[in-house]
């Protein structure tokens, strides 16, 4: 059961700002020891404002005047289950043929409603997975970079109990550290066929650097997607993005934001990490990405010519410019638990 809790800010430059965070245990949750799960989402008050362009560190509006030289050719990576090395039993396979690419694809065939699968990764940080039975495979990240993975894979019996099916240990040495952060998964997922992906690759044409494209993607993003209170408010444990819905409803839950900002910002090939976690008392979802000339853009980073602030494409697309850098503050506002 999801429980709303409030934030109320305000400072004499500060538009008040009203979050509902609908937090459980959520999925992913290092604590949920009984396999509940949740999915992030808040609810902001306040409406789009005209001055989002300047927020995380935009240029003035997103765009130049003539085409640049960024390569908007969508650069869409697809992963696949090449049945190389398969690991598991009779209820579940799990494919790891592609660990050096940073994913495994996971199914389940048993007969129970759904099963939790833990991913705890080398620094102990433990990732949790709905699956529902199904003959399709589904791609889980591993984002704690190289290291050894313990996958604890378990079956739903009854109300919060679930019985062992699966364990194992796996040693991870990426090809790539970004790769985790370019692949589709199950929290974002998104193909060569998505509209995402193509509104994406319009938004790059006239883009001079990866710079150019994040600032056009996350203008269009904040300026037309709105806030859904109706859904922000009945949304339902395991929830997960469907990003081309977000994009032709232009609505959605914290969550549908930063997943349709991740999945246009990967097909361009540009590192970028879906952040789970806490906005002050918040369940919240946000971004973070990498530009090859800085580095990953998270809390607030500062440097020459352009000031960064946490990319929070919910936040910006509800509230006054100000109100958001004020908010952000020094970063300490947002914790990260989990980075999918």
């Amino acid at each position: 059961m999801h429980r709303c809790l409030k934030t109320l800010f305000s400072g004499l430059l500060l538009t008040a700002v009203l979050f509902c965070g609908c937090s459980g245990a959520s999925s992913g949750d290092a604590s949920d020891t009984t396999g509940s799960s949740g999915s992030p989402s808040e609810q902001t008050s306040g409406s789009v404002s005209s001055e989002t362009d300047n927020i995380a560190g935009t240029v003035s509006d997103g765009s130049v005047s003539a085409k640049g030289q960024w390569d908007n050719a969508p650069k869409v990576l697809t992963p696949t289950a090449d049945g190389s090395v398969i690991l598991g039993n009779d209820s579940v396979a799990i494919d790891v043929s592609n660990l050096t690419e940073g994913y495994i694809m996971v199914r389940y065939l048993g007969s129970a409603s759904k099963i939790k699968f833990f991913v705890v990764t080398p620094d102990d940080i433990r990732y949790t997975y709905d699956l529902p039975p199904s003959d399709s495979w589904m791609a889980l990240p591993l984002t704690g970079g190289d290291g050894t993975y313990t996958l604890d894979v378990r079956e739903h019996v009854e109300a919060d109990l679930y019985s062992n099916l699966y364990k194992e240990t796996l040693d991870v040495t990426l090809n790539d550290e970004f790769r985790p952060f370019l692949y589709p998964n199950q929290y974002t997922w998104f193909t060569e066929d998505s509209a995402a992906v193509a509104q994406a690759a319009v938004l790059a044409e006239n883009a001079s650097d990866g710079l150019d494209v994040i600032t056009s993607v996350y203008n269009y993003v904040i300026g037309n997607v709105t806030y859904d209170d109706d859904k922000a408010r009945t949304v339902q444990s395991g929830y997960l993005p469907d990003v081309d819905e977000t994009l032709s409803t232009g609505k959605g839950i914290c969550f549908d934001y930063a997943a349709l900002m991740t999945a246009m910002l990967r097909s361009q090939g540009i590192p970028t990490k879906l952040e789970i976690g806490y906005s002050g008392e918040v369940y919240h979802a946000w971004i973070s990405t990498y530009i090859d000339e800085i580095g990953w853009v998270d809390n607030v980073i500062q440097f020459d010519g352009k000031s960064w602030s946490l990319i929070d494409p919910t936040l910006a697309a509800s509230n006054d410019p100000e109100a958001v850098r004020d908010y952000i503050g020094d970063g300490t506002n947002y914790i990260v638990k989990y980075s999918r």
